[in-house]
């Protein structure tokens, strides 16, 4: 099975849209939280670097075994993503970036094959490789739209 353009794209550069997405904004900004209750544009950022980890781990995973079932993900129980709060924004947006570029790098790489790799998914089931990937770059995507959101909320509300 071969890799189709459209995953392999957004696998190499949809994430690089937050740097347009923060850009103008403080770091106290991104780490403000504008909806009461809810994830600060920093904290979405946190989630996506620490998710990426996951995936990559899962992967792994999928290439090694038969099949492995996964938890369904949870940021709040990843001890990364707690530790990871604390970091600066340049830590964690230079370690989003150069994972991401070096995961990018390895699957481009897999052989065809490789895509047919399966692993189970406690929602969604049984998904090959090509599946994970659509599903892992979609939440990306949706996480992305939520910054996009705040980042403007906080323009709108002309909060410095």
């Amino acid at each position: 099975m071969q890799m189709p353009s459209s995953i392999s794209t957004r696998l190499q550069y949809q994430h690089k849209s937050l740097i347009e997405l923060i850009d103008g904004l403080t770091d106290e900004q991104i780490r403000r939280q504008v909806i009461t209750g809810k994830w600060s544009i920093f904290e979405n950022i946190v989630h996506l670097q620490t998710y990426q980890h996951t995936f990559i781990d899962r992967v792994k995973q999928m290439l090694e075994n038969d099949c492995p079932s996964f938890p369904r993900y949870t940021a709040e129980s990843d001890p990364l993503f707690h530790d990871n709060c604390e970091k600066s924004s340049r830590e964690i947006m230079q370690d989003l970036l150069t994972t991401r570029k070096e995961m990018a790098a390895g699957i481009l790489s897999f052989k065809e094959s490789d895509y047919d790799k399966t692993g189970c998914h406690p929602f969604f089931g049984k998904m090959n490789l090509l599946q994970w990937l659509n599903f892992f770059l979609l939440h990306e995507a949706h996480h992305l739209f939520t910054i996009f959101k705040l980042g403007a909320e906080l323009k709108k509300m002309g909060v410095n």
